[in-house]
């Protein structure tokens, strides 16, 4: 099977973090696109990062591309993901597996794209849990069961959230509890959880990526 390819849903705005761009925060002093882009392993280059309503310029690393949002009164990680769908439609791939994993979850599992893919099945879609918690964003995607969103995007009759797209599509949850002793999927809402991640980051002993600028 060939590898799925990737999209990284980058548009928040940050608001309770002062409208900084999540994606160029740093834990442990990387930032965090570049520790979810590291985590993904291996998956079909380039990856995309969807930036949300207006591509700024800026690529957020040299080996990825930026999608921007479609011109459509929808927004937050399902805009991202009908970005990425159409961005994939222009260079004419309609078939096989798309990732999406949220900007703000550093401490993907090295196993987030294997374990999705094996729990997918002849099922649409499916998405990461950790007990009660669910992490809509961070998914598996079968390209072809979203051949139609771009079009409903842009028409206004898409499911409001990625959550209710998976509830449309009979997405699986894949529960991470008993995989890993802590929650990998923790987030960055708040100057709080920042704080916490950095913590984590140097009680796991994670030593920063060499950074160049642009990348």
């Amino acid at each position: 099977m060939s590898l799925p390819h990737a999209v990284i849903i980058a548009g928040g705005k940050g608001d309770r973090l002062g409208g900084v761009r999540k994606a160029d925060l740093l834990v442990g002093g990387i930032r965090l696109v570049d520790r979810v882009a590291q985590a993904l392993g291996a998956v079909q280059a380039p990856v995309m990062i969807a930036v949300g309503p207006q591509d700024d310029g800026r690529r957020a690393r040299s080996d990825s591309i930026a999608v921007s949002d479609l011109a459509a009164p929808v927004g937050g990680p399902l805009a991202g993901l009908a970005a990425a769908i159409a961005a994939l439609h222009e260079r004419g791939i309609g078939a096989g597996l798309l990732v999406s994993v949220a900007v703000d979850t550093p401490f993907l599992p090295e196993d987030f794209v294997a374990v999705l893919a094996a729990a997918l099945g002849e099922a649409s879609a499916a998405y990461a849990a950790w007990g009660e918690q669910f992490y809509p964003p961070n998914s598996i995607w079968q390209i072809e069961a979203l051949a139609a969103l771009p079009e409903r995007v842009l028409e206004g009759q898409a499911p409001h959230s990625l959550k209710a797209l998976q509830r449309e599509l009979g997405a699986v949850a894949v529960d991470w509890s008993s995989r890993a002793p802590a929650n990998p999927f923790a987030n960055v809402n708040t100057v709080g959880d920042l704080v916490v991640l950095g913590r984590m980051a140097r009680t796991r002993g994670l030593s920063p990526l060499i950074h160049r600028p642009g990348n």
